[in-house]
């Protein structure tokens, strides 16, 4: 499975990266990850701009996210992605360990397109990924282009 775009993922936790990256490789999804290790690191690489004003890293496809991440919390990446015209269209898979009913309710309020907790163990988490990457990258139909790609 593949699309042209990157997929950015959005976590901390060096063991959930690691996990995730295996998953995505075992379900021959080939896209360009890219990896950011906190919010502000996610909102940099998406708004950055070069000097002419245009748009200097390549719109990802999806964006997995993190709930609970340094500097910037996953809640406000996500708050702050809904409010900018160049990310408000773009597909956020709230990926979190959380069992907070609130973080599930809050996420939805706030423009997530799916949320899935991260399964205990490898075998699910690789079905997860499977599922997420059929629907996101292969079935799911996204706007054109806003903004600046």
């Amino acid at each position: 499975m593949k699309t042209d775009k990157p997929i950015l993922l959005v976590e901390d936790n060096e063991d959930d990266v690691d996990l995730t990256l295996r998953a995505l490789k075992k379900n021959k999804i080939s896209n360009e990850i890219i990896v950011t290790r906190d919010g502000a690191q996610a909102l940099e690489y998406l708004h950055a701009k070069t000097a002419d004003g245009e748009y200097q890293n390549p719109m990802p496809q999806i964006t997995l996210l993190d709930l609970k991440l340094p500097k910037v919390d996953g809640l406000e990446v996500l708050r702050t992605l809904r409010a900018h015209p160049r990310t408000r269209l773009l597909p956020v898979v709230i990926l979190t360990s959380s069992k907070e009913e609130r973080d599930l309710v809050e996420s939805y309020s706030l423009g997530a397109n799916s949320y899935v907790r991260k399964p205990v163990s490898f075998e699910a988490f690789i079905e997860a990924v499977h599922q997420l990457g059929l629907y996101w990258l292969l079935i799911n139909e996204q706007p054109p282009n806003q903004n600046g790609a």
